[in-house]
């Protein structure tokens, strides 16, 4: 198998971002939906900012608040020496029975000519507004259909975690469809057409109480309203894919079937991208599953970062048989790497 990581890579850092606020440091840029608009390549970048600290005693952390019936950010200390809170994690403060992440997301447009360099804009193209997404907007996954493209992306809450829907047809005008998949639901790809007279959708339900993180597949008649559930693929019980799988970029259509990259972690929390070969009329039918991963993290942007050891992606390109692959890397960076729709096949020995 030949992939081939860009040699510009990582393609963003978070100092190419400018914050939203003055006050606002930039942590994290990943996890990054893409397509094409018009001459365009396309970035939807996951934008992770935190307050900037400036007292030593104090962690200072974002949070959507609802104020007189309009939903604004507000920021709320925690002292340090507080015995009633929990530190240990960097990523979040745990309060009695509640949880703060101490950064927040929003989805911020790049735009390219060669899918190499970009240009990104200066402020949010969505930021989050709703009681859903208090802790702020992760992950983006953009299909396009009929003209227009449709955005989900995981909305965050002491609530949960839930998918919330949006299109547009411009990148600028955005129209909200609402909560779609409810908690505890991520990584959901929608197909770019009807199947049989039916749009599908891959997402990730995860269990409580038994059952692991596992990829299903749900049908809808209109986008918003899904149901016929199935399970779809399951962990294997060691390797690169026992902790958890989800579904990672949308799936795009080949003449052998649907392939759908997705990720895979191990009980270790090392996220690798592995392939999928869905059945064109059926995809609901598994022809082939990737026993080696796609694309593990090895080069040191992605063994070293926020979060060590990782490779995610939200999002790829097939154009002239060449899959190109966006993924954040350690969560922290965007990078890029391609490989040919023929060495795909090869993984999956179809």
């Amino acid at each position: 198998m030949v992939i081939e990581r860009n040699r510009k890579n990582p393609l963003i850092i978070p100092a190419d971002v400018k914050p939203s606020r003055e006050d606002f440091s930039v942590e994290c840029v990943f996890n990054a939906g893409v397509t094409r608009y018009n001459d365009d390549i396309i970035l939807l970048l996951r934008v992770a900012e935190r307050p900037i600290q400036t007292d030593e005693s104090k962690v200072t952390v974002p949070i959507i608040k609802e104020v007189n019936g309009k939903f604004e950010l507000q920021l709320i200390s925690f002292d340090k020496n507080d015995s009633s809170c929990d530190f240990s994690d960097s990523r979040l403060i745990k309060k009695n029975d509640e949880m703060y992440l101490t950064s927040m997301s929003h989805i911020r447009i790049a735009k390219s000519k060669d899918g190499i360099n970009f240009d990104i804009d200066e402020t949010p193209f969505i930021f989050p507004q709703t009681q859903y997404e208090e802790f702020g907007v992760e992950d983006p996954r953009v299909t396009f259909i009929d003209g227009e493209y449709y955005i989900n992306y995981s909305a965050v809450s002491s609530k949960g975690i839930a998918t919330n829907l949006v299109k547009t047809k411009d990148f600028k005008n955005v129209e909200q469809e609402g909560i779609i998949f409810p908690v505890e639901n991520r990584d959901v790809c929608i197909y770019p057409e009807k199947i049989n007279g039916k749009y599908y959708a891959l997402h990730r339900p995860v269990p409580s109480m038994i059952g692991n993180p596992e990829m299903w597949i749900a049908s809808s008649e209109d986008l918003i309203h899904w149901g016929r559930h199935e399970f779809l693929m399951g962990t294997k019980k060691e390797g690169w894919e026992s902790g958890r799988i989800g579904g990672g970029a949308v799936p795009f259509k080949t003449e052998k079937g649907w392939i759908e990259i997705y990720h895979g972690a191990d009980k270790n929390n090392r996220y690798c991208l592995g392939a999928l070969l869905l059945d064109l009329d059926d995809p609901t039918k598994i022809i082939a599953r990737s026993e080696k991963p796609i694309l593990e993290p090895e080069a040191k942007y992605e063994v070293e970062g926020f979060f060590g050891n990782v490779v995610f992606s939200c999002g790829v390109l097939c154009e002239n048989e060449c899959v190109k692959i966006y993924y954040g890397a350690s969560d922290e960076v965007i990078a890029l790497a391609e490989i040919s729709i023929e060495e795909i096949y090869k993984l999956l020995n179809v």
